[in-house]
């Protein structure tokens, strides 16, 4: 957004150590409506945008848009694509949107029954939001048990496991599509492929994604018709009939299976960290975009990507996705090569000016390049200069999804 010409100052809340450096960070909390119409109001904003899925789910965009303020993204009712499992699996499930079979329980003992009869592995997941933690594989019936106890009865995830969807498994490689949408017009923004594990080889537990690259190695224009076909456009017709106009971003988190592509579960906003790989590839000017999906006039706009790969890599805390120690000295930011981009979300600036690690996954660093093998050439070759105490990153982002 700051490469618009059309952006004025830019204002961010709660901000960080990279937003510091072309916004101003204004501290407050994302999920204090009320104090974030209050701030809207005192500086005069002309656009807010809204990155995080909980303001979403809890109706943001509903109460700016009673005050006249645009505002991009979802409503309440829209973002329940993604606040609930169980809604957005029933809606695949009456409008026919390709997706894995399942069942949706709110009682912990017929839970437990039906897994005793299920084919396993396969995936049990919370039905509200659970910052990227609420879907888990079992690989056995004991497994299966234990989440069921853990989400149901231990609550671990407090609310969000009150009700659970109980998913097979699915065989095939992942993909991230992102689509733009006035709620009329669907423009396919692009695809990209993430990494959840935290170790190399897609070992260890899963994690909110410790890297990505766009586009997919098995990308075709046929792929991309498809999904745009079965799945996105459908998806934003089914909520339309569901008088939950959707405007925003809607990304699909996809299987590219046998029988074609296939959901594994919607996001009502652009995913992490499929966003530092998709962006760069932007050449439209976003504000643009966003300003037409919210006048509902987006079939005015040419969404052009460029033809060059990305790849981004996650730096982390140590212990991540478990426990972590944050406040350590970030060194080697400025020793980076000028065409390398490094993404801050884990990080703060200390009084003395100094950046410190501040969350589990602390930096991505991204790199565009002709091929995907140039591309991640120079992102490991930048990510090494980098370093902050206990740092950990995958070694194999971009080199074994076929």
């Amino acid at each position: 957004m700051a490469q618009s010409p059309k952006a004025g100052e830019i204002y961010v809340a709660p901000g960080n150590a990279g937003t510091a450096q072309i916004a101003q960070n204004v501290g407050n909390n994302p999920d204090n409506i009320e104090g974030l119409v209050k701030l809207t109001q005192e500086k005069g904003i002309e656009m807010v945008v809204v990155g995080p899925e909980v303001p979403l789910a809890e109706g943001i965009v509903d109460r700016f848009q009673t005050l006249g303020i645009p505002i991009f993204g979802p409503t309440k009712g829209a973002a329940q694509i993604e606040s609930s499992k169980a809604f957005s699996k029933g809606l695949m499930l009456k409008y026919g949107i390709p997706c894995a079979r399942s069942k949706s329980f709110s009682d912990y003992g017929q839970a437990a029954d039906y897994v005793k009869g299920q084919a396993y592995p396969l995936w049990i997941k919370a039905d509200g939001l659970a910052a990227g933690k609420g879907a888990i594989i079992a690989e056995s019936l004991l497994q299966a048990q234990e989440i069921l106890s853990d989400l149901m009865e231990t609550k671990s995830l407090g609310t969000a496991g009150d009700t659970v969807i109980i998913e097979e498994s699915m065989s095939g490689v992942e993909m991230s599509s992102f689509i733009f949408t006035d709620g009329l017009t669907v423009t396919p923004m692009a695809d990209a492929c993430d990494y959840k594990r935290i170790n190399d080889g897609n070992e260890g537990p899963n994690t909110g994604g410790m890297g990505a690259y766009s586009p997919p190695r098995f990308y075709t224009p046929e792929l991309g018709e498809n999904v745009k076909e079965t799945i996105m456009e459908p998806a934003v017709k089914a909520m339309n009939r569901e008088k939950k106009l959707y405007k925003g971003i809607l990304y699909g988190g996809l299987m590219i299976t046998e029988d074609g592509p296939k959901v594994i579960e919607f996001n009502a906003r652009l995913g992490d960290p499929e966003a530092q790989v998709v962006l760069p590839r932007l050449k439209t000017d976003l504000v643009d975009i966003m300003l037409a999906v919210i006048d509902g006039d987006l079939g005015r706009i040419n969404v052009e990507l460029s033809e060059e790969a990305c790849i981004g890599v996650v730096m982390a805390s140590g212990g991540y996705p478990g426990r972590y120690q944050t406040g350590f000295p970030i060194s080697g930011l400025d020793d980076v090569d000028k065409e390398i981009t490094v993404f801050h979300a884990g990080t703060r600036i200390s009084p003395s000016g100094e950046v410190l690690t501040n969350g589990g996954r602390v930096l991505a660093v991204t790199a565009m390049g002709e091929t995907l093998a140039e591309a991640r050439e120079k992102v490991y070759a930048n990510i090494s200069r980098i370093h902050f105490k206990g740092c950990h990153y995958r070694e194999d982002i971009g080199s074994i999804r076929e």
